[in-house]
């Protein structure tokens, strides 16, 4: 290889993003509001709005479990919350899937969520 090959390829664009632990969280999040937007839309199929619920259930599943963990490093008060709103999101699943609750207030939480782990502050 010649030495201005390796210099030009040196500093060419990065072909893959570097992904954080806020970014994959944050992914994770992306993905399962865009299925629980789509499972609530008129005309979502009952499969459909079962599968959003269940992987919602399963990411605040892990998401409680990572915050019960001693050795989770975020501040306790906000492990609290975490594992708070877990506990809502699991309880609030089980009634959208029964079509005694909406599914926006999930919604609601999950982009919260995301806006948290964007670092957007939101005003009082």
């Amino acid at each position: 290889m010649t030495s201005s090959y390796l210099a030009k390829t040196a500093y060419s664009p990065v072909q893959s993003a570097v992904k954080t632990e806020r970014g994959t969280e944050y992914a994770a999040f992306e993905h399962v509001t865009a299925k629980l937007s789509q499972a609530d839309r008129p005309g979502a199929s009952m499969p459909q709005k079962a599968a959003a619920l269940h992987e919602n259930r399963r990411l605040w599943t892990m998401m409680a479990a990572h915050v019960a963990d001693a050795d989770n490093a975020l501040p306790q008060a906000l492990r609290a919350q975490i594992f708070y709103l877990a506990e809502f999101t699991l309880k609030h699943s089980r009634e959208a899937l029964s079509g005694k609750q909406s599914f926006a207030p999930l919604v609601d939480i999950n982009t919260a969520v995301m806006r948290g782990l964007r670092g957007e502050v939101q005003a009082a």
